[in-house]
C-alpha cells in the first residue's frame, strides 16, 4: 500500500564481525541463593524502617521485584556488528568517531569481555560479552579504527560482582 510507512534502512557501513549475546546475563538461582537473599533483603529493610530511612526500604523493595521479574523471563538474543564504520549492539549504534578506546579482557571460561569506552564523560563505559567470538580477530579489526587501551586488562569491578553473586 503506498500509504504505508516503511522502516528506514540505515547503511552502518560494511559489516566486519558479527555475533550474538544475551541482553543481559543469564543466571540459575538455587533455592539457597534466593533464602540468603530473601533474609538480607529482610534485614536491610527492617534496618530503613529503624533507621526512618523509607526511600531505602523503597529501593530495596524494587530491588527485589526487578531481580524476580528479570529471572523469570529469558534475556533476549542481541546482534552485536563491527562494521567500518562503528559499532552496532542491538538497535544502538556507535560510530568510531565517539568511541576513545577499547579494550579485549579474556582469561576463558569466565572472563570474556570487549570492553568500549566513549569520548563522552558521561557515556558510560560498554562492556559486550564475547562468548565464542575470537578475541584475537575481534582486536585486529578495532585496531584499524581505534586505539587500544592496553592498561586496562582486568573485568570491572562491577561485572566481577555481578558474576560471582550471579545477579
Amino acid at each position: 500500500m503506498e500509504g504505508e510507512n516503511k522502516p528506514q534502512i540505515i547503511s552502518i557501513g560494511q559489516e566486519l564481525l558479527r555475533w550474538q549475546v544475551d541482553e543481559y546475563p543469564r543466571h540459575q538461582h538455587s533455592f539457597r541463593w534466593y533464602l540468603l537473599n530473601a533474609v538480607l533483603a529482610l534485614a536491610l529493610i527492617i534496618y530503613a524502617i529503624f533507621s526512618a530511612n523509607f526511600l531505602f526500604a523503597v529501593i530495596i523493595l524494587m530491588i527485589v521485584v526487578i531481580v524476580i521479574v528479570s529471572d523469570m523471563k529469558e534475556p533476549e538474543r542481541v546482534e552485536v556488528a563491527i562494521t567500518n564504520t562503528g559499532l552496532a549492539v542491538g538497535e544502538k549504534y556507535f560510530e568510531y568517531k565517539n568511541i576513545k578506546d577499547f579494550s579485549v579482557v579474556y582469561e576463558p571460561p569466565k572472563v570474556k569481555w570487549l570492553y568500549v569506552d566513549f569520548q563522552s564523560p558521561w557515556q558510560p563505559m560498554l562492556a559486550i560479552p564475547l562468548e565464542k567470538t575470537d578475541p584475537n580477530e575481534l582486536r585486529e579489526t578495532l585496531l584499524h579504527y581505534l586505539k587500544e587501551n592496553l592498561e586496562r586488562n582486568e573485568e570491572r569491578l562491577t561485572d566481577t560482582l555481578r558474576r560471582v553473586y550471579k545477579l
